[in-house]
């Protein structure tokens, strides 16, 4: 049954799956769109049609579904950081010399975060089919401890993006199908980050200086759209290819900047508007899918994404113009990934895989906000359908990253009271090392 054809054909594809593309690498993209997927570390993300979850991994593998289905699930992240070898200090220009920040260093700053998505698949005949997805392509939080010793750099990031996707998927034969989604995303975005400003003069003529809590959120909704092809050029090969398109957002909302230190000289709360454009990147997604027997499947998957659209975190306002000029200046990335599923029993499949994430950060600017690394992720999952009708899938991820440093330098100068205040250079350096643990848990039923 298995020839000499499809051998070769798995060699190929493997070969390709090297040098092709997508995603999933880094920055604050999230992978979290199937626990199916995640048991196998997302391998056949665009190539293997499991379930309804195919609605994002591939928009034109509904058509290959033998029956309507709905899926729905989530993961839950635990993250941790271990921040060491840290260095900060604050100086006033012309004042001479430079002053050590106090301050912790817990490391505990992502919570512990759960990631759902439901998914429905209707296939309408032999060739037509209609989708809808609802999930989170895009997301990160970091919340450091109060008193932390990079808080002038930033204490405080969440950007949110949840997704809502119509699909229509067209299979022309039995090797080759079509599909298209149409991506309705709405993004929420808030940082925070303590200014170290001078507000006043001492009688002695030391400078007086305080750090403004300052604070910027805003939201927008725009649109995008998926494309994906499948070619089965036997029954047992299945290669999936998936673009996933950029989104423009234009967040709009507000900025305010307070301190006590400003309650005692009559200024309250420093307050305008705030504007920030963000443009999440572009992604390309390759997979094959290899059935090696009646009980083996192997899987193999490449991504890219284009990041350098992620260069700067670039704030203004509409009264005292730039509130935050932070450089990203990300360069874009790979992910590659390999997998494969058992079918023990007729109700229980099992599943392992590993992904190698290769981070978009640049040195000279990673930042306080996201400061990631090369990532590998170890997975292991299982899949039981306790009748033809109801499936429960359960995965679990290591991710592991490479130890990195952050090394920021900040010049902040600030209006107060209609005059520029004079600026203060505030400098953070510290290694992280940070790992993260993934449970997920999926429901599918089928029609």
């Amino acid at each position: 049954m298995y020839n000499k054809f499809n051998k070769l054909t798995l060699a190929a594809a493997v070969s390709a799956a090297v040098f092709a593309s997508q995603a999933h690498a880094g920055g604050y993209q999230i992978n979290e769109q199937s626990v199916s997927g995640q048991g196998y570390s997302h391998a056949g993300r665009s190539s293997n049609v499991h379930d309804a979850t195919i609605v994002y991994g591939n928009p034109a593998g509904m058509s290959f579904l033998d029956r309507a289905q709905f899926t729905v699930g989530g993961t839950y992240l635990n993250a941790n950081t271990d921040i060491s070898n840290v260095s900060a200090s604050q100086s006033v220009a012309g004042a001479g010399g430079s002053t050590e920040i106090s301050g912790s260093n817990d490391g505990d700053m992502v919570p512990g975060t759960l990631v759902p998505f439901a998914f429905y698949a209707q296939p309408v005949n032999d060739q037509l089919a209609f989708g809808f997805g609802l999930y989170a392509p895009f997301g990160s939080k970091t919340e450091y401890e109060d008193g932390f010793q990079g808080r002038n750099q930033g204490n405080y990031t969440e950007v949110k993006v949840m997704t809502a996707q119509p699909t229509v998927s067209y299979r022309f034969n039995e090797q080759w199908g079509v599909g298209l989604g149409i991506t309705y995303n709405r993004v929420d975005g808030e940082l925070h980050r303590q200014v170290p400003t001078v507000v006043g003069q001492a009688p002695s003529g030391e400078l007086i200086t305080t750090e403004l809590d300052s604070r910027v959120e805003g939201d927008d909704d725009a649109w995008g759209y998926n494309l994906g092809v499948i070619y089965q050029p036997v029954p047992e090969t299945t290669f999936g290819l998936t673009y996933r398109s950029k989104v423009d957002f234009n967040l709009e909302g507000s900025f305010s900047a307070s301190s006590p230190e400003l309650d005692q000289i009559g200024l309250g709360t420093i307050t305008d508007t705030a504007a920030l454009d963000l443009t999440t990147p572009e992604t390309v997604n390759f997979s094959v899918t290899q059935q090696m027997s009646d009980n083996l499947k192997l899987m193999f998957g490449a991504s890219w994404a284009r990041w350098s659209r992620f260069d700067q975190i670039l704030v203004n306002g509409a009264e005292r113009g730039k509130l935050t000029d932070e450089q990203q200046n990300y360069s874009n990335a790979w992910a590659f990934a390999t997998g494969g599923e058992y079918q023990l029993t007729p109700e229980l499949a099992l599943r392992a895989g590993l992904a190698l994430d290769f981070t978009p950060t640049q040195d000279a600017t990673r930042s306080v906000r996201i400061p990631s690394d090369d990532r590998r992720i170890f997975s292991l999952g299982a899949g039981w359908s306790p009748t033809p009708d109801l499936t429960l899938d359960f995965a679990y991820s290591y991710l592991t990253e490479r130890s990195t440093q952050v090394d920021q330098t900040k010049t902040d100068s600030f209006t107060v009271a209609g005059r520029k205040t004079p600026p203060i250079t505030s400098t953070y350096s510290a290694d992280y090392k940070n790992e993260a643990h993934g449970f997920g848990a999926q429901l599918t039923y089928r029609f």
